[in-house]
């Protein structure tokens, strides 16, 4: 089956979500919305996310998923904001692995034994190869740690939505030198997805920054990932990917937005509950990260 696939470009992070449609039955999952967020003022907004409700209302859309590939570390997700706001019956799943993410970063902004770190705050986590459906499209969680402990892949029909663990052939693959990341499983889980899936598989992206200047793309296939993926071909050795990986990873600097990202995506999206003033903060942890 082939979903429809419609895709919303976040500028300001490069961060691509979609909104994935069966035509026949009008069911409906958002993939990795993301919520404005101003780090200068400390501000929210909600104009990227809304742009998801109208998309959604234009087509008499009936949400049923609201998808996180993993708890992001560059942008704030919109899934709790979308859910409360305009679609209180759809569930809000991440992968299992969210429990170790919770369970490492609960320690550095001194959460305290009041945050639970047994992924509650989402309404269902998915284990590696369970089935779903989207209407009358079957659906599947691919497990693709190595960029982080939680990562996954949804297969939605013919479409794949692979997170951060590829970008588009000229952009690579992701970093893996975040908590939990490790460049040899992030080989495998990408060996993983080239050897169980066709090449006509359309691949579509979390991230892209338009290397070289082109525009922004978020569309490719397995095979022109294995054809043309400028750190995993299909005769890529795990030793070269490692070695080039990590040598990536040494020169880049943090996330611009990692600190409140990971404070908000660790709770499905929802932000730190108002202190006695009724203001809400995000912590900065010094000399830790």
């Amino acid at each position: 089956m082939r979903p429809a696939v419609l895709p919303f470009r976040h500028a300001g992070t490069g961060t691509w979500s979609y909104l994935v449609l069966d035509p026949d039955s009008g069911e409906a999952a958002l993939v990795d919305p993301v919520l404005d967020y101003d780090a200068a003022s400390g501000r929210t907004a909600t104009s990227s996310a809304q742009a998801l409700v109208d998309a959604v209302r234009e087509r008499c859309a009936n949400v049923r998923w609201l998808l996180e590939t993993h708890a992001h570390a560059d942008h704030l997700s919109a899934s709790h904001w979308l859910k409360t706001r305009h679609f209180p019956d759809a569930v809000l799943a991440i992968g299992a692995g969210i429990r170790t993410v919770q369970q490492t970063f609960r320690p550095v902004f001194n959460l305290g034994d009041r945050f639970p770190v047994d992924g509650s705050q989402f309404d269902h986590l998915f284990a590696d190869d369970e089935a779903f459906a989207i209407g009358g499209i079957t659906a599947r969680v691919i497990a693709v740690p190595g960029h982080t402990s939680d990562s996954v892949a949804y297969l939605i029909g013919d479409a794949l939505f692979t997170g951060d663990s590829l970008f588009m052939p000229d952009g690579g693959t992701a970093r893996c030198d975040f908590p939990g990341g490790s460049a040899p499983v992030l080989y495998r889980s990408i060996r993983r997805l080239y050897d169980t899936l066709p090449d006509d598989t359309r691949v579509f992206v979390c991230h892209d920054y338009g290397p070289g200047g082109r525009e922004p793309a978020c569309e490719t296939t397995i095979g022109e990932q294995k054809r043309a993926n400028i750190h995993v071909r299909d005769d890529t050795h795990e030793d070269e990917y490692v070695r080039l990986r990590q040598a990536r990873d040494a020169t880049l600097a943090m996330p611009a937005l990692i600190i409140p990202s990971v404070q908000a995506n660790i709770r499905a999206g929802a932000l730190p509950e108002a202190e006695d003033n009724g203001v809400r903060y995000f912590k900065v942890p010094l000399d830790t990260l």
